[in-house]
């Protein structure tokens, strides 16, 4: 029984899931403080409302309390843009896109597209 636990915990996919979600907790934590201490200050400097959490009103007795919504809004916001202009956005430029192998040439009499490996064009019987 131990011996099936060690192979399970020793399996590559368990050690890269546990490494990606503590630096996914590491990482949210950045990106909270980044949302909470830089952007979300910027906006109520801008928009001279910092918090709308006292954002309210009353309907037959009950109260609604849509600036919590709106802050709840403005953060998620703010972390999705984060997220794309600082991870996503750099790391795309960084990562070498994949090019996908040429498996075709275009026949030089009637320019249709054909298989490398073929000797004769499929469409007007041309040597290729």
């Amino acid at each position: 029984m131990l011996k099936g636990f060690k192979d399970f915990i020793l399996r590559g996919n368990v050690i890269d899931l546990a490494v990606g979600v503590v630096i996914g907790a590491a990482f949210g934590a950045v990106v909270e403080s980044l949302v909470k201490d830089v952007l979300t200050p910027l906006i109520g400097a801008i928009a001279r409302v910092p918090n709308f959490a006292n954002l309210s009103f009353t309907l037959n007795g009950s109260r609604f309390m849509y600036g919590a919504f709106i802050n709840a809004l403005l953060g998620f916001l703010l972390v999705a843009a984060s997220i794309y202009f600082f991870v996503v956005v750099p790391v795309s430029k960084l990562v070498p896109k994949k090019q996908e192998p040429v498996t075709t040439k275009d026949c030089g009499e009637c320019c249709s597209s054909i298989p490398l490996q073929a000797k004769r064009c499929k469409h007007c019987g041309q040597p290729v």
